[in-house]
């Protein structure tokens, strides 16, 4: 599927924190379960999108991370003392076990292991350096590697997050808090397969450690943070998705999404799959202005984001929205149809009202100073969204 010589790209916990957060999308199950780079396709069909981390961002991220874990990790762990387990024993001395191993399904159960022996000691504290989970996608497995795992001393594991950005003042900017609690919730639930299949399964917390620089230092400081909420959602749309060989069972014969294809065929070959867009996917997929171009032809209601598309109900067109507040077309016993009715009724009340509405001029002076608005303005992630805080 994605064409000879083209090296699969790796399903890591970011993708699928994005993936579980619109399940109803087979474009981005398909393309990810196939390892297909989708920066690249996005750039040859003539979409591109700066959607990703910037490579200075990159190396300030892992230079951070090399300080985090420095001397064996003693400052992830007394982080992970302090803010996690305070009763616990301090990590005078701490195991750091060698988790390499051939391949992903040699790390993977490497890992596994590791974790095992772990355990079994209780009395101390081990830390797991990048270690290597398993975790099954609509049918494929998916192989996740977080930045640490922490084994308390009386057996319990901890996801560790490390992160570059800052935390002033004990708090951090609540959307990327907020991402990085989803990444984490991944992670959790990879973790909890592990812990199935030992006897008696040790306990995986649902806090996991937040490493962060300090105020505008480069010194670490970290906080606990309850991901229990993402990872109920989390394991409830991951469930949701569709198998993989379902979609690709419905795609036509030789569909390929190799990015040194001509344009037109690769742009054929991702339509064929269809998407479910909305607004939030513009920080969450690398496909969102194909998608949003096309969603925006179509006149779907997705565009103008998932709570108005909810309201609307089977109204799934802007074209059949106008119908329905017109009077056109609709049952009126629909609450949604009777919504519009009403507004376009209030709506029509208040041109013949307002002195100047039925000529178009305004009421109120300009404002001289006030600029035009940002065409891409109703494509913003929608405000309220409850996030995780740190403690």
């Amino acid at each position: 599927m994605r064409g000879p010589d083209v090296p699969a790209k790796a399903l890591d916990a970011r993708a699928l924190a994005a993936l579980a957060a619109n399940p109803g999308c087979r474009r981005r199950a398909i393309l990810d379960g196939a390892g297909v780079d989708k920066t690249a396709l996005a750039s040859a069909i003539g979409a591109p999108s700066s959607f990703g981390q910037s490579q200075f961002a990159f190396i300030r991220g892992n230079a951070f991370e090399a300080r985090v874990k420095a001397d064996g990790g003693a400052e992830l762990l007394r982080l992970a003392h302090t803010r996690l387990d305070p009763d616990a024993e301090p990590p005078r001395e701490a195991r750091v076990p060698d988790l390499s191993a051939a391949g992903p399904e040699g790390r993977t159960a490497r890992t596994a292991l590791a974790l095992r022996e772990a355990t079994e000691a209780r009395g101390s504290w081990t830390l797991l350096n990048h270690p290597m989970l398993a975790l099954d996608v609509a049918g494929c497995p998916a192989y996740l590697e977080p930045d640490a795992v922490v084994v308390h001393p009386d057996g319990g594991w901890t996801v560790v997050e490390i992160k570059s950005f800052p935390m002033l003042d004990g708090s951090a900017d609540p959307a990327k808090v907020g991402a990085a609690a989803r990444q984490a919730a991944v992670y959790v639930l990879a973790l909890e397969e592990v812990a199935r299949r030992l006897t008696p399964a040790p306990p995986v917390r649902h806090e996991v450690l937040l490493v962060c620089p300090k105020d505008f230092t480069n010194l670490p400081t970290g906080c606990a943070v309850d991901v229990r909420k993402q990872r109920a959602v989390t394991a409830r749309q991951l469930v949701r998705l569709t198998r993989l060989q379902d979609i690709a069972d419905t795609l036509p014969e030789g569909t390929c999404f190799a990015p040194g294809l001509p344009a037109d065929a690769l742009t054929a070959a991702v339509d064929s799959v269809p998407a479910t867009y909305a607004p939030e996917c513009l920080s969450a997929c690398e496909m969102a202005f194909h998608c949003r171009e096309r969603s925006r032809a179509a006149g779907a209601v997705t565009t103008l984001g998932r709570p108005v598309r909810a309201d609307l109900g089977d109204l799934t067109t802007v074209e059949d929205v106008l119908s329905a507040a017109r009077g056109d077309s609709g049952d009126p016993d629909d609450p949604a149809v009777a919504a519009l009715r009403r507004a376009a009724a209030l709506r029509a009340e208040a041109l013949t009202t307002i002195p100047g509405a039925r000529t178009g001029q305004d009421t109120l002076p300009a404002d001289p100073d006030a600029t035009s608005a940002d065409p891409a303005a109703g494509d913003t992630p929608a405000a309220g969204q409850e996030v995780p805080s740190c403690r």
